[in-house]
């Protein structure tokens, strides 16, 4: 097992990964607190692991919220829902939401945490490896609204991570692939090294040999926990880690919630960055092209977007995103292959040729 540390003072928080880690009965206790604890879960989740988390809760466990699965369950409406279901259980300010499941029901588990009685204990348990590697960390929880992907929500940290890689076993490739394309958005951001590794190791990785799996979500976690450290509300190093996003949320939105993974949005959105990058002459044609290559190629990553997507969508959407400032969008670009930078003086002609470009693609 590794053991790896968000350092945010007295908020500070554990991260533990390895094989098997469910089986450790004792491993949650100490992060529980006086009260009961309840999961939440989702229907595709909670048939696989509902019942090995209660014997790791013991006396602890107070019962199961269980969702419907996807994105487009990610509202105000399912937090809405919660409220109801704690509310009618007496839940107190004891209370602890443990999260079992991928992003978004980490996102809205965290989420109703923050909100509800101004803040309760939270726990983190990924069963999907974008959110082991990215969302589970961090604290970043929120609902999506129709106008805009991650709107709504609050930066609330959970008590502790627990990362247990054999859960992967059981997760459908297309979910692997998706995870896939936030861990290389590390490398592409400030690992070289990192992305080497990856693209070396992508045929063990893509098979989710334990080994390669686990030193590959350290590498992530360790990143992801420094820059939280460093910078936990997003002021400033913490966007770089949005790289692929501004596009990418873009596309989620438009093509309509849980019709395109996450991570296949974000890998669509990398790849236009590296093309925007390029066109400002921050990386030569080869770079790009490689961006593309390792996301397609070494990872088989989906990496057009849709067809119905038009580059007056992609501003309307773009200019709403949460980085814009000003009513000016700004971009997390990359000046090589691991060394992104965030740019928010991109000309609009050289935006619009970008989407025009992505456009093409689809047809």
């Amino acid at each position: 097992m590794e053991t790896l540390s968000v350092e945010l003072s007295e908020r500070s928080y554990p991260i533990f990964i390895g094989p098997g880690l469910l089986n450790d009965a004792g491993r949650l206790r100490p992060y529980l607190g006086r009260g009961r604890a309840f999961v939440v879960s989702n229907d595709i989740v909670a048939p696989l692991y509902l019942n090995v988390v209660k014997q790791m809760l013991g006396e602890s466990y107070g019962g199961e919220i269980i969702l419907p699965d996807g994105e487009a369950h990610k509202t105000l409406g399912t937090i809405s829902k919660i409220y109801d279901w704690l509310l009618r259980a007496k839940a107190d300010r004891q209370t602890t939401l443990v999260a079992l499941g991928g992003g978004v029901v980490g996102d809205i588990a965290g989420f109703a945490a923050a909100t509800y009685q101004r803040g309760i204990n939270f726990l983190q348990i990924p069963t999907t490896l974008l959110a082991q590697v990215d969302s589970s960390v961090g604290g970043k929880t929120g609902v999506n609204h129709p106008l805009g992907k991650n709107m709504i929500g609050a930066f609330y940290q959970p008590k502790c991570v627990l990362i247990d890689t054999q859960v992967l076993e059981t997760l459908p490739q297309r979910e692997v692939k998706a995870g896939l394309a936030e861990v290389i958005k590390y490398g592409l951001v400030n690992q070289p090294e990192f992305l080497a590794w990856l693209t070396s190791n992508a045929e063990d990785i893509l098979a989710l040999d334990d080994e390669k799996l686990t030193e590959l979500i350290r590498v992530c976690c360790q990143a992801k926990a420094d820059i939280v450290a460093a910078d936990e509300r997003e002021a400033g190093l913490r966007a770089l880690l949005n790289l692929g996003h501004t596009f990418g949320h873009a596309i989620e939105t438009a093509s309509g919630y849980g019709t395109l993974l996450h991570g296949e949005t974000v890998a669509m959105g990398m790849v236009m960055a590296a093309d925007l990058s390029r066109r400002l002459d921050l990386l030569t044609a080869e770079q790009a092209a490689e961006v593309r290559g390792i996301l397609e190629n070494d990872f088989s990553i989906p990496v057009i977007p849709p067809g119905q997507i038009s580059a007056e969508d992609y501003l309307d959407l773009m200019s709403s995103d949460k980085k814009a400032e000003q009513g000016k969008i700004r971009f997390i670009l990359l000046k090589s292959l691991g060394h992104a930078v965030l740019r928010g003086d991109v000309p609009l002609k050289l935006l619009r040729e970008t989407l025009s470009a992505g456009e093409e693609l689809c047809r």
